[in-house]
């Protein structure tokens, strides 16, 4: 399959791509299609990483952006790794150019664990 022309851009969360796989998943047995190796190994990928709904996640994310020195991006890479130590946040803002106080980390663990 080619792809001619990017139509639409939007960011989503692992869980939201794992129930779309899985709508996908279904429709193709129904039609009886065989999936591709690559196909299938995306829906393990999603099945073994997620680890919320895919509206906990959403939910998530908009409390999230509500912090303080929280972009979009890393939002939602919090979402989809839901990290659960000070030190698993820590590397998720390795690469930003500012440092989380405790207190700052603290919310957003918290903010996490409270959507599990």
């Amino acid at each position: 399959m080619k792809v001619k022309g990017i139509l639409s851009e939007e960011k989503v969360t692992l869980p939201q791509v794992r129930e779309v796989l899985l709508g996908v998943e279904s429709q193709r047995i129904a039609a009886e299609k065989e999936m591709s190796y690559e196909f299938r190994r995306s829906i393990e990928h999603a099945n073994q990483l997620v680890k919320t709904s895919p509206e906990k996640s959403q939910a998530l994310v908009a409390e999230l952006l509500k912090l303080e020195k929280m972009k979009p991006e890393i939002a939602y890479r919090i979402a989809n790794i839901m990290p659960r130590t000070r030190d698993e946040l820590r590397a998720i803002y390795a690469k930003e150019r500012f440092t989380l106080s405790l207190e700052e980390l603290d919310a957003i663990v918290e903010t996490v664990v409270s959507h599990f």
